[in-house]
């Protein structure tokens, strides 16, 4: 009966957290008041409208085929899901076809496949350690705030995590029974991800770790015991053979079924993954990476981790739980208090919890040094360690939990208190990025300014390579481009300085230019950068621009901080990754001759 109890306790705090993550996640689904102002969920969208299936079989084997998207950049699953769900919608409600309406649909599945994430840590956690850490690690994950973020934009980074969290779970299952349908199954899970997105590709590593854990675990322990670990040998090689075979079979089934115009149509596939392969090794190859010139590889994604994507608690928990749990599985076996006390069977328990924590470590060590050491940086690369991170949090605050508790002998009431404002105080930065979604859009509100206070005569110049300004209303002004990054050419510096000459306002719509371009020319001498690459002269421009030597002085802004509740302390995160600000609430400025 107590543990009955126990059992339906676990389920309602599990079923309040799924809530919990749920409302964060669909609150302010529609932030840009329907003007589509992501621009990998618009090029989503705009590739998935015109999906049609083929009308016969020679049409659909064609590269020309109405199913091709011809759109690689990510892979082609999402595309397909989101037309599949929008079509089944719109025999209830046409308009979800459309492009007004559809991108609402993208955002809801992305909702849906980070709440699944919630879900899945729990499930892992539980498998690991006990259902207390799984708890503990799904409210961390619901509460974390980049991928509250990312769960408001159609953009498959958490379809691609939960896709690879599935496929640790179910290589932790395989691992536990090394089935035939279980390998199945993480062959699976691996061709989702890679039908997601071709970056799940590191997952191979915690395959061939989930194959081969447990000879590697008796070659270490017994390295000089040829007689303990031989007999092993064949054992091991037939199921690297034979699993590895299914695994990546099956792997393949899913691949070609769910993403058939990457091999029908594979050069226009390989083209685009080898310019998106580039871009990871040379911010420069387009203008919207050169945010990430000088990028220090690791740091940079750990700084962002540690101080937006998680705030500075959550993330502290976090890196110091991958610290304690990869100490704990280099040097001992660590069991937990349910065990029994009999030494061979703890002995059999402990190894195999350290097996499958390796398998899930190797992975996320695997995965943050390849995508780390990428040229550019943008933070949803790094989701799919999210839950992972929210895992380490979870061991490490139980840990210390358990440490206090024994220390301070303190009142059972007292220590509940604690925990009551730990949790409080851990949920501020969460609490803090929702007041993004309580306003409206920064650029809805400065094209309302617009409208309201510049007549319809006036000539507007708006930068290149980002968002139109004002959007929505009725006037229709006259806009100039002003092609900044192309700046080093003198004739397009003329071209450029014109335009300013005959234009009323200039709008700055983000810092997607000016922040890069100033940073790069004050840094190209340390960088060792070519001179044609320093941006001198776009800095020059910017400096002008601000200090009212241009002859424009600005006369509206418009921007939206985290904000600390009750207290309403602002925080600026200006200084966060480009990403982090520049799709929900970048900061917007408009200038007057």
């Amino acid at each position: 009966m107590k543990s009955l109890s126990l059992f339906n306790k676990e389920k309602v705090l599990l079923f309040v957290i799924l809530i919990l993550g749920t409302i964060l996640r669909l609150y302010g689904l529609n932030w840009d008041q329907g003007f589509h102002l992501h621009p990998d969920e618009r090029a989503i969208v705009m590739f998935t409208i015109p999906l049609q299936f083929p009308k016969s079989l020679d049409e659909f084997l064609s590269p020309s085929s109405p199913l091709n998207p011809h759109f690689f950049a990510y892979g082609n699953f999402p595309l397909y899901l989101l037309k599949a769900v929008a079509s089944f919608l719109s025999n209830f409600e046409p308009s979800y076809l459309s492009y007004d309406r559809i991108n609402l649909i993208g955002r809801s599945i992305s909702a849906m496949a980070d709440i699944g994430t919630i879900f899945l840590i729990f499930l892992l956690a539980k498998k690991i350690i006990n259902r207390t850490t799984g708890l503990l690690a799904s409210f961390f994950y619901a509460i974390s705030v980049f991928p509250i973020q990312a769960s408001h934009f159609y953009a498959v980074d958490t379809l691609l995590t939960f896709f690879i969290l599935f496929t640790l779970y179910q290589l932790i299952r395989f691992y536990e029974k090394p089935l035939l349908k279980n390998a199945i199954l993480v062959g699976v899970c691996f061709g989702l991800s890679l039908v997601t997105k071709i970056s799940a590709i590191p997952l191979i590593i915690a395959v061939f770790a989930a194959i081969t854990a447990d000879f590697v675990l008796i070659f270490i322990k017994k390295p000089h015991k040829p007689h303990v670990w031989l007999p092993h040998v064949p054992r091991f090689l037939k199921r690297l053979i034979f699993d590895g075979v299914i695994i990546a079979f099956t792997t393949g089934i899913m691949f070609v079924i769910l993403q058939p115009y990457a091999i029908i149509d594979f050069q226009e596939f390989l083209k685009q993954n080898l310019l998106q392969s580039e871009m990871t090794h040379n911010a420069f190859v387009f203008p919207y990476t050169l945010q990430y010139v000088g990028k220090i590889p690791y740091w940079y994604e750990i700084k962002n981790v540690y101080l937006w994507g998680l705030g500075p608690i959550l993330g502290s928990l976090s890196f110091l739980g991958i610290l304690y749990i990869s100490f704990k599985v280099s040097v001992e076996h660590y069991s937990s208090s349910e065990e029994r006390s009999d030494e061979s069977r703890r002995s059999i328990v402990s190894s195999s919890r350290q097996a499958r924590t390796i398998i899930i470590l190797i992975f996320f060590f695997a995965y943050f040094l390849i995508v780390g050491k990428f040229a550019v940086g943008w933070m949803r690369y790094m989701l799919p360690l999210y839950p992972l991170f929210a895992l380490f949090a979870a061991i490490f605050a139980l840990k210390l939990h358990i440490l206090v508790k024994r220390k301070l002998k303190m009142p059972k009431r007292l220590f509940v208190i604690l925990n009551s404002l730990f949790i409080i105080l851990i949920s501020v930065w969460t609490l803090s990025f929702m007041n993004i979604y309580t306003k409206s859009n920064t650029r809805v509100l400065a094209s309302e300014w617009i409208y309201k206070n510049i007549p319809e005569n006036k000539i507007l110049a708006i930068e290149h390579w980002d968002d139109g300004m004002p959007i929505g209303g009725n006037i229709i002004y006259k806009t100039l481009e002003l092609p900044i990054y192309g700046m080093s050419d003198p004739s397009t510096e003329n071209e450029i300085y014109q335009k300013v000459q005959e234009s009323d306002y200039i709008i700055i719509a983000s810092n997607r230019l000016y922040v890069p371009l100033q940073k790069i020319s004050k840094n190209c001498q340390e960088w060792n950068l070519p001179q044609e690459r320093c941006s001198h002269n776009a800095n020059r421009y910017y400096e002008k621009l601000f200090n009212g030597d241009l002859g424009f002085k600005k006369v509206a802004e418009f921007a939206i901080y985290p904000t600390i509740p009750i207290i309403n302390i602002p925080i600026n995160d200006q200084n966060a990754d480009e990403s982090f600000t520049v799709y929900d609430h970048p900061k917007v400025m408009i200038f007057k001759k």
